[in-house]
């Protein structure tokens, strides 16, 4: 359903993964990749949120690197300049509210593990996000930047996950009540970290499957043109 493409970012070009509905002008959504890279995982999850009606780029951090053993993912992971990182991902936003199939006025921003921490830092840092979704991602640090979220957010957990567990959760809760910020926050029992990912041991449908159902939920409904 999705083709590569390139868009303008930090005075060069950032490669990404562009997925197109069939009915446009739709709101637009950034999909953040996990540690791993622009992989196949990553790319169908863009072409799902293109079936539901969805314009979506993943754009490509990694610049076509892709990490197949974990290993080699936790040190491209390590190697991410995060600030350019971010600046990548609000090229996207802008990139995509300036294509005429998208309809705006701002778009949605979805990660996953690593990109879920980029998702959530990307919407304290640009007011282009009308709507941020966490997958399992970790906090800012220091979790103190979001009280300059700029929109509604919505945090997918799982509580058997050993890098983010339960208390760290509830850590960004607090900071979030106190912020008095707009979101939901959901832990699923007894899943592990990236229980969304079907092509890992990790998945798990059940939570999965709501996980979806919510993030699509949740983008329609804050997504909505002024």
């Amino acid at each position: 359903m999705g083709t590569m493409i390139t868009f303008p970012s930090n005075g060069g070009e950032t490669p990404g993964y562009l997925a197109l509905p069939s009915t446009t002008p739709a709101p637009g959504i950034v999909v953040i990749q996990e540690w791993w890279g622009l992989e196949p995982h990553i790319r169908d999850v863009t072409d799902r949120f293109a079936a539901e009606g969805f314009v979506a780029l993943a754009p490509d951090l990694y610049h076509g690197k892709v990490a197949t053993e974990p290993d080699e993912a936790r040190k491209l992971a390590m190697e991410l300049e995060y600030d350019r990182a971010v600046a990548e991902i609000i090229a996207a936003a802008r990139y995509l509210l300036s294509r005429a199939e998208v309809r705006g006025p701002k778009v949605g921003v979805v990660g996953f593990c690593m990109g879920g921490g980029l998702s959530l830092l990307s919407a304290c840092r640009s007011d282009l996000f009308g709507a941020a979704v966490v997958f399992y991602g970790r906090n800012p640090n220091p979790i103190e930047q979001v009280r300059s979220l700029t929109c509604p957010l919505l945090g997918l957990y799982g509580e058997a996950d050993q890098g983010i567990p339960p208390t760290e959760v509830e850590r960004l809760r607090q900071a979030l009540q106190e912020a008095g910020k707009q979101f939901e926050l959901h832990i699923y029992p007894n899943a592990p970290h990236a229980f969304f990912n079907d092509t890992r041991a990790s998945y798990r449908p059940e939570a999965a499957i709501d996980a979806w159902r919510r993030t699509l939920a949740f983008f329609r409904q804050h997504l909505k043109t002024a």
